[in-house]
């Protein structure tokens, strides 16, 4: 599982726990620090919980960097941590830094529930409809990024991409990534998810492989649907498919939830996904205020099976525009109909 739940001996709750960490990504501290925090949090929004009581922080400080580095990275990329905790209604209190070859960031995060507080991922039937609540392709932007500074790797894609979209798919890319799934989180309980994860570095194919092990019903996953950040299909493509974004096993990091809805109320969740405001208290609408704009799409079905996951041989590729962008194709547009429109065959 995503986390560990932990039954105590008081009360009948439990303690949920999950703890990550990795290497920057992006160039800036700030957003590494933000993206980290919403990582790990990820592991407790997967299982539909929606408070966390406290995190730690968890930093290694590269041997390699000089005094005044060090002074100005590490503490943009704490408060990025802090912030993007402060978002999700929690704070850090304590942690751990070392010294070390490189620069790690990561954290653990806790939490005292009673079982109505999380949903355990093992209870997908034939019928369910899959649903994902992030683009793919953050690993191919982040490195179509930095190849626009090695001729030899920019020459393999400029012609499918111009510097300029390689900017836009980047910075759409830690726009992404820095998002919680909080709002996914508190919606899984109100449209009666029966499972869901978080899609990490082993991508979309991984994750719902896994995800189909743990199910106590004899099911199988069918993708049908890849949502993408624009122009990193062409990209992934025209290096080889080096990266296996089109085969599902591209890494993604803190990428979306992919859950497992009852097919009539996946429709609901993806509207209620672009339009509702998550207060951070876990009351849906509490602040108020306008839709935080998420999208969602149904990817794929739960049928009868062996407890596996596939794509299928030609998944729909659904480009994702970048926001405020007119980028898009006639597949894009797709994207703006309603969820029952999206084609599962």
């Amino acid at each position: 599982m995503d986390s560990c739940v932990i039954p105590l001996r008081h009360g009948g709750l439990s303690l949920v726990q999950t703890t990550d960490f990795f290497y920057p990504l992006v160039e800036d501290p700030y957003m590494m620090g933000r993206i980290a925090c919403a990582n790990v949090l990820s592991d407790l929004y997967a299982m539909g919980i929606t408070e966390c009581d406290n995190m730690l922080m968890l930093l290694s400080i590269s041997q390699k960097m000089n005094e005044k580095e060090r002074e100005q990275v590490m503490p943009l990329m704490m408060k990025g941590f802090r912030d993007a905790a402060e978002e999700g209604g929690t704070s850090v209190t304590g942690g751990q830094t070392v010294i070390n070859p490189w620069i790690i960031i990561g954290g653990v995060a806790s939490v005292v529930c009673q079982p109505s507080d999380f949903i355990m991922p093992d209870s997908a039937v034939p019928g369910d409809v899959l649903v994902l609540t992030k683009p793919l392709g953050t690993q191919v932007a982040v490195n179509a990024h930095q190849w626009m500074d090695i001729p030899e790797k920019w020459n393999k894609i400029k012609l499918v991409i111009t510097k300029e979209e390689v900017e836009h798919a980047y910075q759409e890319a830690m726009l992404n990534m820095a998002t919680l799934n909080h709002t996914a989180a508190a919606l899984m309980h109100k449209f009666n998810a029966h499972a869901a994860t978080d899609i990490t570095g082993f991508g979309i194919i991984g994750h719902a492989c896994n995800l189909a092990q743990q199910q106590r019903n004899d099911v199988a996953f069918v993708i049908h649907n890849l949502p993408i950040i624009a122009k990193m299909a062409a990209v992934s493509k025209a290096c080889g498919n080096l990266f296996g974004l089109l085969q599902g096993t591209s890494s993604e990091t803190s990428g979306g939830l992919l859950i497992c809805l009852p097919r009539e109320q996946a429709a609901r969740f993806c509207a209620e996904m672009k339009s509702s405001r998550l207060g951070f208290s876990g009351a849906l609408g509490q602040d108020g205020g306008p839709g935080d704009g998420q999208q969602a799409w149904i990817i794929g079905i739960v049928e009868k099976g062996n407890r596996c996951a596939r794509i299928i041989d030609k998944p729909r590729i659904i480009e994702v525009p970048y926001r405020g962008s007119v980028i898009g194709t006639q597949e894009s547009s797709n994207n703006n109909a309603s969820p029952h429109e999206v084609q599962l065959t």
